[in-house]
């Protein structure tokens, strides 16, 4: 191995141990005293309520880890967003499980938690998994009330969306494990099965407190929303537990007798690992954002046996389409390519620049794969589409807007993996956010933004220096000098892949190592859920 390769090594693990600090934190909630008052009443904490209920040895990934991360401090923070989302396994079978962690704030909603609620049933009805909620809240964060309650993807939708998908047959599981009040008191209620905790547990629309102050009633939290009143006198919950291991091995059962649903019928076949060693990634990402890489290396990293058949691989050099295997699940491959690149006709292409030949072929090839029910899996390390008259001239925006058209329409399942830079309409072309990957997640080497931090701080900075020109005000070098620095500093905690997963435009931030797992297990989701439409891209033609 080469020098360069050893630099990126070292760069990129360091990254990796970053971001498992980082993890280990957030896995804390509220902070170690918290923990152990939770503990004191007899309660498990959200993450040890999960992996009790999930199957012992079996995968899961945690959706949102990052939610929050950086957000609220005036208000003492919300890790997690309060609230921890996992895929796993119960009784074998793939459900999300979305659990409020009561160590921060009491379980309380914030804006980014009612925001995490509603991405995780989004996964559930995309997919059409079972949801879990283990329910332990006290409600709206009254500070922000403004900033939750009432519009459309506000905390009202969360019970808009129990009823859709129990109108869909998508299985909804509700434990009351703590504090469930005020309008938070629909989620269990609505869901198709509900459980409630003796003593820790309780479910009310105002409490003693609230009741006393209404209408003059003294009455003790208990005998007014308990386990005893709820399944014995009001009917509201369906089965009492004596602790939080009962009620989660009572879910554990609920779930082990459910029936299995139609498939969608996607391809797989016995796995096998790369055949080239997934470690070598950490050695071919760069440290700097503006050296190359040849995408193709990395690609072999992550398909079985290394094996990649390209579409059109001498065509449109600058994105590498082709058909391959991830944990032996077919998939669909749209890659930037980070290499520089010569055409046929000589011509030299920028690497993460999308040119009019390669958003033809990307658009072709998602047709091909939606043709052929083949999942499609994006690697973005794309700096934008290509500009200047040539580029113009040649219709960039018309080729741009067929590959934004294909993502757009395609009914076969997306995911997306974002590896480097993450800028502009590129991000879009790429199947970003907004295109409704099934699930979206980076590296530690990614960004996220219209541009790079250095061009955004230059157009910012220019901006600047007109605006005090116009007032007279003279502008030294060195003044010029701090005022880039500062803007630039802003910009790059902006475009950094923590403040993307903190505002969940990503739902992880993974180790690339894990990246076959996220794929696979994405894959296994989707299955659940029958494609019901044709693909069809409208009156773009292709």
């Amino acid at each position: 191995m080469d020098l360069n390769f050893n630099k990126n090594e070292d760069h990129n693990k360091l990254k990796v141990s970053e971001l498992k600090n980082k993890l280990s934190k957030i896995a804390l909630g509220g902070g170690k005293s918290r923990i152990e008052k939770h503990h004191s009443q007899g309660k498990m904490t959200a993450r040890e309520r999960i992996d009790y209920l999930l199957d012992p040895k079996e995968r899961s990934i945690e959706i949102g880890a990052f939610a929050g991360e950086g957000m609220y401090e005036e208000h003492g923070g919300c890790p997690s967003a309060g609230v921890v989302v996992k895929i796993g396994y119960i009784q074998k079978r793939q459900c999300i499980v979305v659990a409020n962690d009561a160590t921060v704030k009491a379980g309380a909603w914030f804006p980014i938690t009612a925001k995490k609620n509603l991405r995780a049933q989004e996964i559930a009805i995309e997919n059409r998994l079972p949801i879990i909620y283990l329910v332990d809240s006290a409600g709206v964060y009254l500070p922000m009330q403004d900033e939750i309650f009432p519009d459309k993807e506000h905390f009202g939708r969360i019970f808009r969306n129990n009823a859709v998908m129990s109108s869909m047959g998508i299985p909804q599981i509700s434990a009351v494990m703590g504090s469930c009040v005020a309008g938070g008191a629909y989620l269990p209620i609505m869901s198709d099965e509900a459980l409630i905790v003796e003593k820790t547990g309780s479910i009310f629309l105002a409490g003693s407190y609230l009741v006393k102050a209404a209408i003059g009633e003294n009455i003790d939290n208990e005998t007014l929303g308990g386990a005893t009143t709820h399944c014995e006198i009001s009917g509201v919950t369906d089965y009492k537990a004596k602790d939080d291991k009962h009620a989660l091995d009572t879910i554990k059962n609920l779930i082990g007798k459910m029936g299995h649903p139609a498939r969608a019928g996607f391809n797989r076949i016995a796995a096998k690992k790369p055949s080239l060693d997934p470690q070598d990634i950490y050695g071919i990402i760069p440290a700097s954002r503006t050296d190359s890489y040849d995408m193709l290396e990395v690609i072999k990293r992550l398909v079985d046996d290394s094996e990649f058949e390209q579409y059109k691989e001498g065509y449109g050099k600058s994105i590498l389409t082709g058909y391959a295997r991830i944990e032996g699940w077919s998939v669909g491959i749209v890659a930037n390519q980070r290499k520089v690149v010569k055409t046929k006709k000589g011509e030299m292409q920028f690497g993460g620049v999308i040119y009019s030949d390669s958003a033809d072929k990307a658009t072709r090839f998602i047709a091909n794969c939606n043709q052929k029910k083949i999942p499609l899996v994006f690697l973005q390390d794309v700096t934008g589409f290509m500009v200047g008259s040539k580029s113009e001239h040649g219709g960039i925006i018309k080729d741009g807007a067929k590959m934004v058209n294909a993502v757009s329409n395609s009914v076969v399942p997306k995911f997306t993996v974002i590896i480097g830079n993450s800028y502009g309409a590129g991000n879009y072309a790429m199947c970003g956010k907004a295109y409704d990957p099934r699930l979206i997640f980076a590296w530690p080497s990614s960004e996220l933004a219209v541009m790079s931090g250095n061009s955004a701080a230059k157009v910012l900075l220019q901006i600047e220096k007109a605006s005090l020109k116009k007032k007279g005000e003279k502008i030294t070098e060195a003044n010029e000098k701090a005022m880039y620095d500062k803007i630039k500093a802003r910009y790059d905690e902006q475009i950094s892949p923590y403040y993307a997963a903190a505002h969940l435009w990503t739902d992880a931030i993974i180790d690339p190592m894990d990246t076959r797992k996220w794929i696979s297990m994405g894959i296994e989701a989707a299955d659940h859920a029958p494609i019901e439409k044709p693909f069809n891209m409208g009156v773009l033609q292709v």
